[in-house]
């Protein structure tokens, strides 16, 4: 049986980026630093080690320690959600009982995506992990990372069926009218992805979060506060103004890069350094962030903007 009953988790939880030295290596002081910018813009929770965390580069002994950094930080203000999958089920299972003990309070779990199994072998999966944790699982459905479908009726299944698998991270376009079929199909509790793309769509249809990257939180927090209290025309007027940034990190791949070089002109994090294979920004596309950031952060018109690059 479900235990969705006990499901609290609700409200803007920014997937954290890993801050990294020049030379590659952790950065744990910027990091407590960017966990506490989180805090302070009102965040309702954290999502650890998904892909804007470039958690794909982590070695185990690096989540390790920066799990038990952050939870230290962190201090149950607010929940943690842990990427914890694996390719492989049996190692899933390890990484998913490791990050409950380390002080996730619950867990983001892709779909096997390497070898790719059916629909039995998916709830197998789930169902392993589900059996070794007591905390939330929240599945997350991005076919074009995995290119693994979960259709709505089989996301309700495991919703259903699997005790721990309580939510579901919505990142199959196009995400309001999924959202609308999963809940129609019988529920679940549905956060949206995709750096909020399409946030306002989705809330209205029922989702009850978003997971964005994080360097736009004060922003989306302040989204959210306005759609909770039923101010949707002031929610669409902060959304169009961050709507530029949203677009440009939404560019394959150079998001990660793009929401760094952000926090570094905030002074937040040291580094804008990005681990191979993530891409980082050519000069231009530096020049091309600097102008959006000003006009967000500073309001400045795109003719001012212009002559950043020198000419008019």
């Amino acid at each position: 049986m479900t235990s969705q009953s006990t499901s609290k988790l609700r409200g803007v939880f920014p997937i954290v980026n890993t801050p990294f030295k020049d030379d590659g290596s952790l950065d744990l002081d910027s990091q407590i630093r960017l966990v506490n910018y989180l805090l302070e813009a009102g965040v309702q929770g954290l999502g650890l080690f998904g892909n804007a965390s470039e958690g794909y580069t982590l070695t185990d002994a690096e989540r390790r320690e920066l799990l038990k950094l952050i939870a230290r930080e962190v201090d149950s203000r607010v929940p943690l959600v842990v990427s914890s999958g694996h390719t492989g089920t049996l190692a899933a299972v390890e990484r998913s009982k490791e990050a409950e003990d380390l002080g996730a309070s619950a867990l983001i779990i892709l779909p096997p995506y390497y070898m790719k199994t059916d629909t039995d072998g998916i709830l197998r999966h789930f169902e392993a992990i589900s059996k070794a944790v007591n905390i939330p699982i929240m599945v997350q459905d991005a076919p074009l990372m995995t290119q693994v479908s979960l259709p709505p009726s089989l996301l309700v299944k495991m919703v259903c069926e699997i005790e721990h698998v309580d939510y579901v991270k919505v990142e199959a376009p196009p995400t309001p009218p999924k959202i609308t079929a999963i809940l129609k199909a019988g529920g679940g509790v549905l956060f949206g992805g995709m750096n909020g793309q399409f946030l306002i769509e989705e809330f209205l249809r029922g989702s009850s979060g978003v997971m964005p990257n994080c360097d736009m939180i004060p922003q989306f927090v302040e989204i959210w506060n306005h759609l909770e209290a039923g101010e949707i025309d002031e929610a669409w007027v902060k959304f169009v103004h961050i709507l530029p940034l949203i677009r440009f990190e939404l560019q394959p791949g150079l998001g990660v890069a793009a929401a760094k070089q952000n926090m570094v002109a905030r002074g937040i994090i040291k580094s804008g350094h990005v681990r191979h294979p993530t891409s980082s920004l050519d000069s231009q596309g530096l020049l091309e962030l600097e102008r959006l950031r000003r006009w967000v952060e500073l309001g400045e018109k795109p003719e001012i903007i212009c002559t950043l690059k020198g000419s008019a």
